[in-house]
C-alpha cells in the first residue's frame, strides 16, 4: 500500500512483511502464544526501522573511522591495487559525508554512539534476564535480525565501543555460538 512518511515522502509498504505464513500446526509449534509472534514482529520491525539506521553514522562517524571501515572493506573484498586505493579513500570521504546526512535525517544525537548504546541496551532489556534469546532457548527471527545488523560492525571501532559500553556481549556471544 502507498503511505506517506513523516517527512511527506510517498513510499510503498508491505503490510505482511513481518508475518510468517505457516499452517496452523507449524504456527502453534513456532508461536505457542500469540504474544510471542507479536513480540517477534515488533522487534524485527524495530531492527529495520531504527537499529539499521544507526550503523552508518556510527561506523563512518569520523574521518579516521570512515577510513578504517573502508580499509577493512578493501582488505576483505577482492579489489585490485588501484581499485582498492580509490575505493578506500573516495569511499571513506563519501561515506563520512553521507553519515552526517543520515545523522540529521534520523535525528540522532551529536554523539551518535549514545543512540547506538541506548538502542542496543533497549534490545538487551527486551530479551530480559530470564531468556537466552528473544525466542527463548533458541533464537527467533528477531534475534537473527538484530544480530545481522550488529554483525556488520564487527572488526570496527563502533563494534568494540558497543561491546564495551552496553550489556549486549553475552547475548551476542550466544548468537555466535548457535
Amino acid at each position: 500500500i502507498k503511505t506517506v512518511t513523516e517527512q511527506g515522502k510517498e513510499v510503498l509498504e508491505y503490510e505482511n512483511k513481518y508475518w510468517l505464513m505457516l499452517d496452523e500446526k507449524e504456527t502453534k509449534k513456532v508461536y505457542p502464544v500469540k504474544e510471542v509472534r507479536v513480540e517477534e514482529m515488533k522487534w524485527r520491525k524495530w531492527a529495520d526501522d531504527w537499529l539499521v539506521h544507526l550503523i552508518s553514522p556510527n561506523v563512518y562517524r569520523t574521518p579516521k573511522e570512515a577510513l578504517a571501515s573502508f580499509d577493512y572493506i578493501v582488505r576483505e573484498g577482492k579489489f585490485g591495487t588501484l581499485e582498492g586505493l580509490f575505493a578506500k579513500y573516495m569511499g571513506a570521504v563519501a561515506m563520512f559525508f553521507v553519515s552526517k546526512r543520515l545523522k540529521k535525517r534520523h535525528r540522532l544525537r551529536d554523539d551518535v554512539r549514545e543512540d547506538l548504546y541506548e538502542a542496543v541496551n533497549e534490545w538487551v532489556k527486551a530479551v530480559g534476564k530470564n531468556r537466552l534469546f528473544m525466542g527463548g532457548n533458541q533464537p527467533n527471527l528477531a534475534d537473527l535480525a538484530v544480530y545481522g545488523v550488529l554483525r556488520v560492525m564487527e572488526g570496527l571501532e563502533a563494534f568494540d565501543d558497543m561491546m564495551a559500553h552496553t550489556n549486549v556481549q553475552p547475548w551476542y556471544q550466544r548468537m555466535e555460538e548457535v
